[in-house]
């Protein structure tokens, strides 16, 4: 038997468990298991694995994606970039755990990002400054996309939600909502910038997958606007975590 599983706490709901369960059985894959591990304290992490021998590798979510790297033997290039791991390949060659860090966010913020772009958008206003953003700058430095942050307070580099005006929204043309404003249950959130000067030159994504189409979205393609949840990412990463931990295998 194999192990994976999702680190976390609290883990009242799981993205992960339902998708991982899902491709097992439309996959007919068999000797491998997914579970929820909740650890109220990231110093309880070396005690699952040692508890839990067969674990080979875990998601890992809210609030340990950077605490996490303290336990890490290794880093990929993005993850070290952006400080924060959400994947975690666990090799056991002489018993001992050796861990590898990944983030795979990066991964499926630009893959599902690409089929949307067009040659306009070459500059992006990205809402909100937390964990979230850093892998989706991070994404669009490799892109070649510019972008600046957009958070409740200005500084260097970064605008205020209040500075928004019609002249800086036409001359970025995705815009990308990394808060967690609008999702289920307190849909009716959203990111407050002028949706009256968005056109159907825009392309917005919202990282948000619940609902489908969340206020920020519905208000954008409500003027024309192109718009993309974050429920492919997800997939997508899914799908990538899966295959770093099961090289090998």
């Amino acid at each position: 038997m194999t192990k994976f599983g999702l680190i976390g706490f609290p883990l009242t709901h799981s993205f992960s468990k339902k998708y991982y369960d899902a491709k097992m059985e439309r996959e007919q894959l068999t000797g491998i298991d997914y579970q929820l591990y909740a650890i109220p304290e990231i110093g309880e992490f070396p005690v699952l694995l040692t508890n839990q021998p067969l674990l080979m590798g875990v998601n890992v979510t809210i609030p340990y994606k950077v605490a996490v790297m303290d336990y890490l033997d290794h880093l990929s290039p993005e993850a070290s970039a952006i400080g924060a791991v959400n994947c975690i390949r666990i090799e056991r060659p002489n018993g001992r755990p050796i861990l590898t860090g990944y983030n795979t966010d990066v991964y499926g913020f630009v893959e599902s990002l690409k089929p949307f772009l067009r040659p306009e958008h070459q500059r992006a206003l990205v809402l909100g400054n937390g964990g979230a953003a850093k892998a989706v700058t991070y994404a669009l430095s490799q892109l070649g996309i510019g972008y600046t942050i957009v958070s409740r307070s200005a500084k260097a580099g970064q605008y205020s939600y209040e500075q928004l005006d019609p002249a800086l929204i036409a001359d970025h043309l995705l815009i990308i909502n990394t808060t967690p404003l609008g999702t289920y249950p307190a849909v009716t959130g959203c990111p407050d910038i002028p949706y009256e000067c968005i056109g159907n030159r825009h392309l917005l994504y919202d990282l948000v997958y619940n609902p489908e189409e969340t206020e920020f979205l519905r208000r954008g393609k409500a003027n024309g606007a192109t718009i993309k949840n974050g429920l492919e990412m997800l997939e997508l990463q899914a799908e990538r975590n899966w295959e770093i931990w099961t090289i090998g295998l």
